[in-house]
């Protein structure tokens, strides 16, 4: 299942001004957003708790949600459950991001938050010069749970507005 939503391209990279602050919350996915109103959706899936892309895993047991920090150059997915909103540690060191344009495989790490098990995590992030580009991506985030694969695929599109 493909997922729509995203940023609108900008013509000029966002500054600090205009990048979320919060430390752990990373509401924004490094877009700019000012002057913006709330986000219109493609798709079933609303926005993630991170107003990031969601994708599924495994049917709907688990969703995967994609963010970006342009001006790190980072990714980070997040596991969340069926609900599309709780975090859903699981037991693996990495998972893979794979982007279609430009292409790029980046290799996330697992990065826990605060109240993951010892050895899970619900949140992987990884960097990439390329996603330091200002755009909207589409791939496919792929892991392995308990001997299982998951895979989704995601893609950004422009806000409607």
């Amino acid at each position: 299942m493909i997922v729509n939503l995203g940023c609108k391209p900008e013509t000029a990279a966002p500054t600090a001004a205009t990048s979320s602050t919060a430390p752990s919350s990373n509401n924004d996915h490094g877009h700019p957003h000012e002057g913006e109103d709330d986000h219109a959706h493609a798709g079933g899936h609303g926005a993630g708790p991170h107003d990031g892309t969601l994708a599924d895993w495994g049917g709907g047991k688990y969703h995967v949600e994609f963010t970006v920090d342009h001006e790190k150059q980072e990714g980070t997915v997040y596991i969340l459950g069926a609900d599309e909103k709780t975090p859903t540690p699981i037991k693996a060191a990495e998972i893979q991001l794979s982007i279609t344009d430009p292409m790029m495989q980046v290799t996330l790490k697992a990065s826990p938050q605060a109240g993951d098990a010892q050895g899970t995590a619900s949140r992987f992030v990884g960097n990439h010069e390329k996603l330091g580009v200002v755009q909207e991506y589409a791939g496919t985030i792929s892991g392995v749970i308990d001997d299982t694969p998951y895979s989704g695929d995601f893609a950004e599109v422009a806000h409607a507005h």
